[in-house]
Order: C-alpha cells, then sequence, then structure tokens
C-alpha cells in the first residue's frame, strides 16, 4: 500500500515517527488587508449591480417572474436562517456580471467617438481620403474590441481580465492550443446553471399564485365598492385582514417551499405570538414602503424610463421582504408566546397602516390611468411591475 495512503496512525506504528507538518504561508498582513479591501469593494459594487439586474428582469413580463421569484428566496433564505445578511443573494456573482458590462461599456465608448469621427467626416467630404481613414480605423478598432472583449469573457469576465494588455495575444494563442469551443461552452453553462433561473421563475410563479388567491376576492370587492358601497366595505375590510397574513404567508412558502404554505395560517398566528413587535415592524415597512408606489399609477409610465420605475420599486420591496423573513424566523425560534401586552400592542399598532393601505387601494381605481386595473396590480405582494399599458 503506498505510505500516502495509510492513516497517520498506521504510518506511526510502521516507523515510530511523527509525520512531519508540512507549515503553510499565511499571507502577509499587506496582502491579507488588500484580499480584505478588494472583497469589501467586490460586495459594495455588486449591491447596486444586483438591483440593476433586478430591474432589468422586472421591466420584462417574463422577467418579473423571475424577479419576484428572487424576492421570495430572499425572504425564505432569511426565515430559514433568521441573519438578514443572508438576504443578499448572488451579490458578488452580480458583482461579477456588472463589472463585466462596466468594462464593455467602457469599450464602447472610444468606438463610439471614432463613428462620429466618420460620421462629420463624410459630412465634409462624403468620399474623400479622411473619411475612409476614419472608417478603416473604425473597422480594426471594432475588431480588436471584440477580440479582447471575447477573450476577457473567456478568461474569467473579471474587470483585471479586461485590463490585460494582450487578451488578442492570449486568444490566438489559446484557439491554437484547441479546446477553446468546449471551454467556453463548458463555461458558460456552468454559469447559466449557477444562475439557477429555472428555479427562481417557477418560485415566483408559485409565489404569484399563492398571493393571487387571498387578494382576488377582496379586490374584487373593493374595485366594485363605487357601485355596491356595501360590497366595497366588505371588500375593504378582508383586505385589511388579508394584507396582514399575505407577507408572512409568501414567506412561510419560500422558507419551505411547500405550495400549501399559503394555508397556513394558524402557524403564522403562533410564530407572531413569539414575535409581535417584530411582526408589526415587518408588516409596517411592507405596507408603508407599497404606499408610495401607487403614486406612479397617476399617469402612464413611457418606455424609457420603465427601467427607472423597476429600479423604485425593487428598492421598496426588498426591505420589505428582509424584514418578513426575520420576523417568521424570530418567530418561529420562540416556543413560548411572548407577554399579552406586547402582542395585543403588536396588534393595534398595525391597524393603521393596514386601513390606510386599503384606503390608498381604493382610491388607486379612481387617480390611477388604468382605472380598476390599477387595484389588482399588487406590487408589495404579486409582481413588482404592471405587465402592459406602457407608452
Amino acid at each position: 500500500m503506498p505510505t500516502a495512503s495509510l492513516p497517520v496512525a498506521e504510518l506511526v506504528a510502521e516507523s515510530g515517527e511523527l509525520p512531519v507538518a508540512v507549515p503553510v504561508a499565511r499571507p502577509s498582513f499587506a496582502r491579507r488587508v488588500w484580499n480584505g479591501c478588494a472583497s469589501a469593494t467586490e460586495w459594495c459594487f455588486g449591491v447596486p449591480a444586483l438591483f440593476v439586474g433586478l430591474a432589468i428582469l422586472a421591466s420584462v413580463p417574463v422577467g418579473q417572474f423571475l424577479a419576484l421569484g428572487y424576492l421570495l428566496e430572499v425572504s425564505g433564505r432569511v426565515a430559514r436562517t433568521g441573519r438578514l445578511r443572508d438576504g443578499f443573494i448572488g451579490v458578488r456573482t452580480a458583482a461579477r456580471f456588472g463589472g463585466a458590462a462596466l468594462a464593455l461599456g467602457v469599450m464602447w465608448l472610444p468606438m463610439y467617438w471614432v463613428s462620429i469621427q466618420v460620421e462629420a467626416a463624410k459630412l465634409i467630404e462624403p468620399n474623400g481620403t479622411v473619411a475612409r481613414q476614419w472608417e478603416r480605423a473604425l473597422a480594426v478598432f471594432a475588431v480588436l474590441a471584440v477580440l479582447h472583449a471575447a477573450a476577457a469573457l473567456l478568461r474569467g469576465g473579471r474587470v483585471r481580465d479586461f485590463l490585460r494588455p494582450l487578451n488578442v495575444v492570449w486568444l490566438v494563442r489559446r484557439a491554437f492550443a484547441g479546446g477553446l469551443y468546449t471551454e467556453a461552452r463548458d463555461r458558460f453553462w456552468n454559469q447559466l446553471v449557477a444562475l439557477r433561473l429555472p428555479y427562481y421563475f417557477w418560485l415566483g410563479v408559485r409565489g404569484f399564485a399563492g398571493a393571487f388567491v387571498w387578494l382576488v376576492v377582496p379586490l374584487s370587492l373593493l374595485a366594485v365598492g363605487h357601485l355596491s358601497p356595501p360590497l366595497g366595505l366588505l371588500g375593504g375590510a378582508l383586505l385589511a385582514v388579508v394584507v396582514l397574513y399575505v407577507p408572512f404567508l409568501q414567506a412561510r412558502f419560500a422558507r419551505d417551499d411547500r405550495f400549501r404554505a399559503f394555508r397556513e395560517v394558524r402557524q403564522v398566528r403562533d410564530a407572531f405570538r413569539g414575535a409581535p413587535i417584530a411582526f408589526a415592524l415587518a408588516l409596517w415597512i411592507h405596507l408603508t414602503f407599497a404606499i408610495p408606489l401607487y403614486l406612479l399609477k397617476i399617469e402612464a409610465i413611457p418606455k424609457d424610463i420603465v427601467f427607472l420605475e423597476g429600479l423604485l420599486f425593487l428598492l421598496f420591496i426588498f426591505p420589505a421582504r428582509v424584514l418578513g423573513g426575520w420576523a417568521l424566523a424570530r418567530g418561529a425560534r420562540r416556543e413560548t408566546p411572548r407577554f399579552w401586552l406586547f402582542r395585543w400592542a403588536a396588534r393595534f399598532a398595525v391597524v393603521p397602516v393596514a386601513l390606510a393601505y386599503v384606503l390608498v387601494v381604493f382610491v388607486s381605481q379612481h387617480i390611477g390611468w388604468q382605472g380598476i386595473a390599477s387595484v389588482y396590480e399588487q406590487h408589495a405582494f404579486l409582481l413588482p411591475v404592471p405587465f402592459a399599458g406602457l407608452k
């Protein structure tokens, strides 16, 4: 048997001596500081890159389910661990993609400037020598830029990969070495699988369906309130009760990945008894942050700024999802209910914000450009951005 495969006890028995441990070189203090600063910078850059990516997804009909699935996974993961920092999922991956997008944008700027010179030369002398020279320079620059960007992406897609001056030389040598296509294909597939897009999409679809089942009846009754005030009052009362549970039912669904979790109202009430103040705070944030978003319904959003609308929605909804999972985790950890005074204080505390939310939803059909349809656009619980109706 080879010596390397023997356990330590057998080695000692055969040789009578302990194996010599090979010392591992510890990074220097300066290297540790540099690595820490680089890691913190990457994380700080990844957070805005993540929100920008989610805003882009939220601007596309199918991508809206991906964005909703991500928000649900945020609340579910925080509900599983109880740590707020676990809600920032995929920040470093977003930093990698955002850095590549930023580098590609910077590379595009010189080509844009050269194209302006081409147009200017053509205006002055359409078939002149200067115009042809600028056109040839633009073609050569575009080819080199594409090859440089392709090599940088193949080498990892990090910002430092775009800063390498000899990427084109590396790409040519790597192409002649063979296996470039296979490596690029496998790396692309691994990156695509790591994004877990089918998981987030399916989670978003089921989270949307579960919340819609709870909301459709109260919203329908509230929508006909201007025709039948008694039905409108009934719908408002039902909606005020439903919004107390839907955020935590969605967090529970995402935590356990079970659609039947939308029926477990009693379990949510038990968790509330364990952390009433946390539940009240999470619900206040959830509904309060959703109210200003209805101001965007007054007039149709042009397509040019729909991305900014999606970014604004996410900035308001993300903290609410994190706090919803955090409150559910706190309540699930405690087996004994909190003091009755805290429980009743939390119950009375959520009444004003629930009634205010119902009032805003009712008024939105009269001030919103979509009319009654705006009542069903519950961005706090359903999709973050409306599907259609854009200018």
